[in-house]
């Protein structure tokens, strides 16, 4: 019986160890960012890449040159801080297939067309530099 309360109590104590969100906080790049909407739902643009860029981490993502690129939020820059576009990248084929999200530096991008000319400010969250 002892034994068995060991037992119990062990896995309930690893049980509360086991953390219910995964992935890690990133430093944030910016306190601010420009949507086209409160929810950064909608995209802002569709950009194409002039260049090929290596995501740094799990916050950016990969683009190659002449992929287009759906631009859902654009950090506003902090004192010497490089800026930086979050957006969505599609392989080759659309089929069935989401597309993967991440920020990249807008120097290397041009919009090709804009969808909406309005934007809203919005403060930065922990979650808008959050990896999983």
């Amino acid at each position: 019986m002892a034994q068995l309360l060991h037992f119990v109590f062990l896995i309930s104590v690893l049980g509360s160890m086991h953390h219910t969100v995964n992935g890690i906080v990133m430093e944030k790049l910016a306190n601010k960012k420009l949507c086209a909407d409160e929810d950064c739902a909608y995209a802002i643009s569709l950009a194409k890449a002039e260049d090929d860029y290596i995501a740094v981490d799990c916050r950016f993502i990969n683009i190659r040159r002449g992929q287009l690129i759906y631009v859902y939020s654009k950090l506003l820059p902090e004192e010497g801080a490089g800026e930086f576009w979050f957006g969505s990248v599609y392989s080759d084929r659309f089929v069935d297939q989401m597309g993967v999200l991440g920020y990249f530096p807008s120097n290397l991008v041009k919009e090709t067309h804009v969808f909406n000319k309005e934007k809203t400010e919005i403060m930065t969250t922990d979650m808008d530099f959050h990896c999983e």
